[in-house]
């Protein structure tokens, strides 16, 4: 499949891009700028030498995308879909984005947000595309780490189950990792503020923690 990473020249970004170059799939970073989402392809191609990886702005690498994953911080969701615009109609977009902020002294702090989460809000604005959400919760760190399998599961959350059963069969295309059906759009607000709480364990215990859900064959 073709990929495209909007915002991909950061670490969630590029890490599920080399994921997914070495699953195979053709990727292609996307950045503000086409000088960026090229270094951003670089550096897949580094990590995965035998990847198919090219890089642009970003409304340039959405065009011939098969699904779209959006990687960027929360504050430019709403400027960066309002530019891409009719660009998403009909494509997949799997939105990676959880709202939160880091305050002195208690660290990542999950938003309240005015559309109830990141998913519901980025479906308002690209009423033609099949948005859902996932990977909000994997670790970059261990995405690049390509010789070590990641045991987690990939929470899934949107109201259209085709799409959903998409980003399923990618994520699990990652060792170690299994997709889940989460449920509708209203859910995915649970998820991405499991960021937060990932984060901040994360600090406390040095390490780098993950969700499983059990009972789920």
């Amino acid at each position: 499949m073709k990929l495209a990473f909007v915002g991909g020249t950061g670490p969630e970004g590029l890490g599920l891009a080399i994921r997914m170059a070495a699953a195979g799939h053709e990727v292609a970073i996307g950045s503000r700028s086409t000088e960026r989402g090229e270094e951003g392809a670089a550096k897949v191609r580094e990590a995965v030498p035998k990847a198919s990886a090219s890089g642009g702005a970003n409304a340039d690498v959405v065009a011939a995308a098969d699904v779209v994953f959006l990687t960027f911080p929360y504050s430019g969701q709403e400027a960066t879909l309002e530019a891409l615009g009719a660009a998403l109609d009909g494509k997949i977009v799997c939105n990676v984005v959880a709202p939160l902020e880091f305050q002195q002294g208690v660290g990542a702090v999950a938003l309240n947000v005015a559309g109830g989460s990141a998913l519901q809000e980025a479906a308002a604005q690209l009423p033609n595309a099949r948005v859902v959400s996932a990977f909000q919760n994997m670790s970059a760190e261990k995405l690049m780490e390509l010789d070590h399998a990641i045991d987690c599961d990939v929470l899934v959350c949107g109201r259209d189950a085709e799409a959903k059963q998409v980003i399923i069969g990618l994520a699990n295309q990652i060792a170690g990792v299994r997709g889940v059906d989460a449920g509708g759009a209203s859910q995915s607000r649970y998820v991405e503020m499991l960021t937060s709480l990932l984060i901040n364990l994360n600090r406390k215990h040095k390490t780098q923690t993950s969700i499983k859900i059990i009972g789920i064959d």
